[in-house]
């Protein structure tokens, strides 16, 4: 019989479980299927029955002291399993007031309560029963544990894995009662991978010797040729942009530009030379820390400053500058950690075990910054110069031409005014005559004098002396020029320590304004702590980060590898691996990963190369309808990646596909097609958009100009770059089609494309078509497909001579040169030809 619910230590403990939260159904929708048909093993507490308390019970019996209900903490062992006035009784369920509450059908007692519209499904109760029963054992959850290696799983159908991943993934699938794909199409996995390591399409030359190469590794030395391509960092920095919220301005209303884009380009150079991830990260967070730190470990640092800058009028300074502190702590912890601390600032987390406290240690470690918040400098020290070599010649040059001024000047005021050398002109006696104020002048080095003086010393001297006035007018001119060349040096924002550590206090709700207890620079105190001795700056913790004792970071980095991949990491949820986050679909997958992540050196190449290479990758990506019923978002991966393309890479396809693309690497941002008035009407006119010319206009998206407040406007789902991103947005709405269809640089790239056609194919309708398609799909149509795009030549190219003013119309579009010899006709024919299959859904898609 079930005890009634009269008793005083009920009635007490009602008025508290009935505001226990409410939420989600169990997150273990993709368990394996080993734990859910035949004898189920014991249930694991950290998978199965931590999401339970923390969707149903955290909000009001969790981490936050501030909404905790009666005392009850569910989040802790002690006390979950307290002795005293128990809620839970391991080993008797029927005796257990939690098991009462969630199965009472009494309003004023059920938990959840009925006004939270949530409750919890009878498997979950089942789940809940069974835990206790078998003695309530406890854990942690499983992100904060350390990755357990396991051996790769025997399968039965041995002969499909080619790397300890697909053993991992075979192994659930076959415990599913599913098989994995054949494998993808050759012409079909080239482009895969192609585009997933460089972001650009293979060439029609590429895709020929690698369908004609029939050695055994032919699919390894391409994916070794493609790691080794300078493109690849280009590729693969993109992500990494985002997560580091890069821009070229500062955002707010004044948007100032900044150069943080040596930044930029030394992440590309260091992804492409695979610098090892713990250095990458050690270097970006406190490379000014280092024994014997130079320039590139200091650039690295301007990783921290790509936060936004606000310089808008009545904004108190101390204010920005602790919003800058903020920023960079919140993106530490969700680049490497992949946990919202931004749910912090303001109290205890409602379901991790982060509280206030670690939130204002983590903040600490970035609180040390001489920046003070003030004005909207993009330029806000410290900063480092960066000139190019030519820049540094001619900075020399004119540092040259300002010493000789300045000792022309030096040589004629010794002959006005005799001094013994190495005193200043003031002290000679012939100054004695002269204003108090021109003796100041004249009491200042030569060399020293700013602009401003020396134009007082012209206007001075220019009746009396107008010899010495022009020698005086051309050391001003001299250093007008050095300075104004000084000022198109590249200037980045990087990291630096005051000499005298800056005190830290929590925040009462995050206000600036509103100091409490004092806090010293700590790691969370849920993670391992600091190891003895490190030191309690950003070298010590980015040192812990990277450390082996660390739980997530490398979790959190192959997850967003996985995700790059295959469109959804292992961890669907790659911002927060906390309990509100998803478990992983394949856990020890993911640890493997991760400790081989680390046992190889943090080696990114390594990573991807292992990834790209498994069967499991090389799937064709093909969805049967049981498939697309059972796993429609690939969940289990009986099938290879298929996913939208994100935009930047769909412009570089057209781009590639139609000749066009200027391949240099690194540079300057440039400033390609965009539409009139974007920038000027999210500015309210103080911003006016000048695109550039010539080969700017080519130049691969990862260099386009990236304004804050108003992105680049062909950049349809990308993150904004005002926070930390780092799971990606992905839609298909009729803006796209607008954009890739009607954009001048998807019009100006369909024409070169079909000249490219015109000029290197076969005379033959047929050869034309099938080379335009290739340049896009990297395979050549079928026959059905050939049929429909030569009817379609046919069609349009009646049109067209029919009207051929709107051929030529059609073909003006666009900075870059037309060929003249080509018959417009024809040539805009093959445009429209070539924008339709730039437009088809194969080729928005990777496949």
């Amino acid at each position: 019989m079930r005890p009634k619910h009269s008793s005083t230590r009920h009635f007490r403990l009602g008025r508290s479980v009935r505001r226990w939260g409410a939420c989600l159904v169990l997150a273990t929708t993709f368990w394996p299927a080993v734990a859910r048909a035949g004898t189920p093993g014991p249930v694991d507490f950290s998978r199965e029955i931590l999401p339970i308390f923390s969707d149903n019970c955290f909000r009001c019996h969790g981490p936050d002291a501030k909404t905790r209900k009666a005392g009850l903490r569910l989040d802790l062992k002690e006390q979950a399993l307290r002795a005293t006035d128990p809620v839970i009784v391991p080993g008797k369920s029927d005796e257990s007031e939690v098991i009462l509450r969630v199965t009472s059908r009494d309003p004023d007692e059920v938990m959840p309560p009925p006004k939270s519209g949530r409750s919890l499904t009878p498997a979950q109760v089942e789940r809940l029963k069974r835990w206790i029963d078998e003695g309530a054992m406890w854990g942690r959850h499983w992100a904060l544990e350390p990755p357990r290696r396991s051996e790769p799983p025997a399968v039965r159908e041995r002969g499909w894995p080619v790397n300890p991943i697909d053993r991992f993934v075979l192994a659930r699938l076959e415990a599913e009662g599913m098989s994995p794909s054949p494998e993808a199409e050759r012409a079909t996995l080239i482009r895969r991978v192609t585009l997933d390591l460089t972001g650009l399409p293979p060439a029609p030359e590429e895709v020929d010797a690698f369908l004609a190469d029939p050695a055994p590794d032919a699919y390894e030395r391409l994916v070794d040729r493609l790691l080794a391509s300078p493109h690849y960092g280009e590729r693969m920095v993109w992500e990494w942009l985002d997560a580091a919220r890069y821009a070229d301005s500062n955002g707010y209303q004044g948007d100032a530009e900044r150069t943080m884009w040596p930044w930029r380009d030394w992440a590309i150079e260091a992804l492409n030379r695979d610098l090892p991830f713990d250095q990458f990260t050690v270097w970006q967070l406190a490379g000014d820390l280092l024994p014997g730190s130079g320039v590139e470990q200091k650039l690295a640092t301007g990783f921290c400053r790509n936060h936004m800058i606000n310089g808008e009028g009545g904004r108190i300074a101390e204010e920005n500058r602790v919003d800058y502190v903020m920023d960079m702590a919140e993106t530490a912890g969700t680049v490497w950690l992949g946990l919202t601390f931004n749910c912090c600032r303001c109290h205890d987390h409602k379901y991790d075990p982060l509280t206030q406290r670690d939130y204002y240690s983590l903040f600490a470690f970035f609180n040390q910054t001489p920046v003070t918040g003030g004005g909207g400098d993009p330029q806000t020290p410290p900063v480092i110069e960066l000139p190019s070599r030519e820049q540094t010649t001619k900075l020399e040059a004119l540092d040259a031409s300002l010493r000789e001024a300045m000792k022309a000047v030096e040589a004629m005021e010794q002959q006005l005014f005799p001094h013994p050398s190495g005193t200043p002109a003031s002290v000679s006696p012939k100054t004695t005559v002269l204003k108090s104020e021109v003796v100041a002048l004249l009491d200042v080095p030569a060399g020293r004098r700013d602009r401003g003086q020396l134009e007082q010393m012209e206007k001075q001297w220019e009746a009396a002396e107008p010899a010495f006035a022009a020698q005086l007018k051309a050391q001003r001119a001299a250093l007008d020029a050095r300075d104004g060349f000084s000022k198109t040096i590249p200037r980045v924002m990087v990291m630096e320590d005051m000499p005298r550590p800056r005190e830290t206090f929590l925040l009462a709700r995050g206000s600036y304004e509103k100091p409490t207890e004092k806090v010293d620079p700590d790691v969370p105190t849920s993670l391992p702590p600091l190891p003895p001795g490190a030191p309690r700056n950003r070298l010590g913790l980015a040192r812990w980060l990277v450390s082996p004792d660390n739980p997530l970071t490398a979790r959190v980095t192959v997850n967003r590898a996985w995700q790059q991949f295959f469109g959804i990491g292992l961890v669907k949820t790659p911002e927060d691996f906390g309990v509100q986050g998803e478990a992983p679909t394949h856990p020890e997958l993911l640890d493997w990963l991760a400790t081989e992540f680390v046992r190889t050196g943090w080696d990114l190449k390594r990573l991807h190369r292992l990834i790209v290479t498994s069967a499991t990758y090389r799937q064709s990506s093909r969805i049967p309808p049981a498939l697309a019923e059972r796993d429609p978002r690939n969940r289990l991966l009986a099938r290879g990646p298929r996913f939208r393309l994100p935009a930047w890479m769909i412009r570089d396809q057209a781009l590639a596909a139609s000749g066009l693309l200027v391949r240099k690497v690194g540079g300057p941002p440039v400033k390609p097609y965009q539409p009139e008035g974007v920038w000027e009407e999210a500015t309210f006119g103080t911003k006016r958009y000048q695109r550039d010319k010539g080969e700017a206009l080519y130049r691969r998206s990862v260099y386009t100009f990236w304004r804050r407040i108003v992105g680049p406007t062909e950049f349809f789902d990308n993150a904004a770059r005002q926070t930390c991103v780092v799971k990606p947005t992905r839609t298909n709405t009729p803006l796209h089609a607008l954009t890739t269809l009607n954009d001048v640089t998807y019009v100006e790239a369909a024409r070169a494309m079909a000249e490219r056609v015109l000029t290197t194919a076969g005379s033959s309708p047929d050869e034309r078509v099938e080379l335009a398609f290739r340049l896009v799909l990297a395979r050549k149509p079928t026959a059905e497909e050939a049929r429909v795009l030569l009817a379609s030549v046919v069609r349009v190219g009646r049109e067209f001579a029919a009207d051929r003013e709107a051929a030529k119309k059609y073909l003006a579009a666009g900075d870059s040169p037309r060929n003249q010899a080509l018959d417009p006709v024809e040539y805009a024919t093959f445009a429209a030809l070539c924008s339709a299959i730039l437009n088809l859904d194969e080729a928005l898609i990777k496949e």
